[in-house]
């Protein structure tokens, strides 16, 4: 076994690190055991020869995950992240398309996943799985590592010979091909800075090269896919008009969720304390007559290095707040299925994956009056002035003293996702996106 190849093996790659704190997070095969909870056949292959990158391990190996099982059909090339929300959009899109009968080669970038992470593909036959811990673009490293996962991609690229490239990092869309390359827009620093601070950031070597990296990615794609209206003008506005740019909404298989427990009298926010994009603190500046939980990430948890085996409590004479650290995917469920409320509390939010969840588990929506919620929700949520915590705590009140109200508005945001936002509907978005892409690349050939 290769150095660090497991995240149970006694040798971790990363400078400094001891077994049993730091595990191996730059070259690890995932699944082999002990960590593997089912044994999977592993295909071990060399990373571009001409560019050998550090990211992917001392000796030059990467490995990958095949299920595919050889039947005809699309063959969709999807790239995501580990580190945000775009694995769980990844996962939704991925187990669409290969339920749907499709083949998928799926290619992870910012860190190796924990075995948690990749569970949801043990009976996926059609998977062709390779992560890397390439470095992502809005990383400030990020520069570093992008023209060898340029080149790595292009191998992959050349060795699988997909019909579609779904590309979920901007910069790929530049890649020399003739295959339909589909950038997804999920977010970007440019326009959070806008919705946070109201201005540009500061001009900066570094903000030169990641806006051009963008901008070339998006002028240079065949369609730039954006979950949200107010995300694609944003765009527009921060890289200028790309040739072709699309909506399909983001979307969860309702199954994941439960609408039918009985409800607590309780408001449920999920966001750092110290992010001022999703602003949770503006439920901390008031007391509310609801019970008040606040999960401290936005993304489920799969190694804490520390259990938490109990909540903090932020308590002053006016507020008290539960505080909770990051969550496994079952406890943020169970989460949302018991909080009658959820404040949707953002700033910056180009779909809002967490309000959607939220939605599917009958919560009643409390959001933000900004431009994106407004479009996902229309009249489905109870909007509170924008980044007003007076006016957040009043539309609190307002549910709190009418449970009929609270009932029906819960109803009312279940509705809309199940119409709206569901895996369904938007893997057939896709699905026709992809078709009249192949369509118009053959027409021109």
């Amino acid at each position: 076994m290769h150095r660090g190849a497991c995240r149970n093996s006694e040798l971790s790659s990363r400078p400094g690190a001891t077994p049993d704190t730091e595990p191996c997070r730059t070259s690890c095969a995932t699944y082999c055991s002990p960590c593997s909870p089912k044994p999977l056949k592993l295909f071990i292959f060399p990373a571009n020869p001409t560019t050998i990158n550090p990211r992917t391990g001392a000796d030059g190996l990467l490995v990958a995950v095949s299920r595919f099982s050889g039947r005809p059909g699309l063959h969709v090339l999807v790239t995501a992240d580990t580190l945000t929300g775009v694995w769980t959009y990844a996962r939704e899109l991925v187990t669409g398309l290969i339920t749907g009968g499709m083949r998928v080669t799926l290619v992870s970038f910012g860190e190796i996943p924990f075995p948690q992470q990749t569970s949801w593909m043990q009976n996926l036959h059609g998977l062709d799985y390779r992560p890397t811990a390439f470095r992502l673009e809005w990383m400030q490293e990020g520069e570093a590592d992008l023209e060898d996962s340029c080149n790595y991609l292009q191998s992959v690229i050349r060795d699988v010979k997909p019909d579609i490239l779904h590309f979920s990092q901007y910069s790929y869309g530049r890649l020399s091909t003739s295959i339909p390359r589909v950038v997804v827009a999920h977010g970007d620093l440019v326009s959070w800075w806008l919705a946070v601070h109201g201005h540009e950031p500061r001009d900066t070597r570094w903000l030169r090269w990641y806006r051009s990296t963008v901008s070339r990615g998006l002028a240079e794609a065949t369609a730039v896919v954006s979950p949200s209206n107010w995300m694609k003008e944003s765009l527009r506005v921060c890289y200028g008009e790309p040739r072709h740019d699309l909506v399909i909404h983001n979307g969860r298989n309702p199954i994941y969720f439960n609408p039918y427990v009985s409800k607590d009298d309780s408001v449920l926010s999920v966001g750092r304390l110290w992010d001022a994009g999703k602003q949770v603190s503006l439920l901390t500046q008031h007391a509310h007559p609801l019970s008040v939980c606040i999960v401290g990430s936005d993304n489920p948890t799969y190694a804490p290095r520390t259990p938490i085996r109990a909540d903090v409590k932020l308590a002053t004479e006016q507020v008290s707040v539960a505080l909770k650290g990051p969550q496994t995917e079952a406890q943020l469920r169970n989460l949302y299925s018991r909080a009658a409320i959820y404040a949707a509390t953002s700033r910056y939010e180009p779909f809002g994956m967490a309000a959607l969840e939220a939605a599917l588990s009958r919560c009643a929506i409390v959001a933000n009056d900004i431009a994106s919620f407004r479009e996902i929700w229309g009249d489905c949520a109870l909007y509170f002035k924008a980044n007003d915590a007076d006016s957040l705590a009043e539309a609190l009140r307002t549910l709190s003293a009418d449970r009929d109200l609270c009932r029906a508005q819960a109803n009312r945001a279940y509705q809309r996702a199940r119409e709206r936002f569901t895996a369904r509907r938007m893997l057939d978005d896709y699905l026709q996106l992809y078709r009249s892409l192949i369509a118009a690349r053959s027409a021109a050939a």
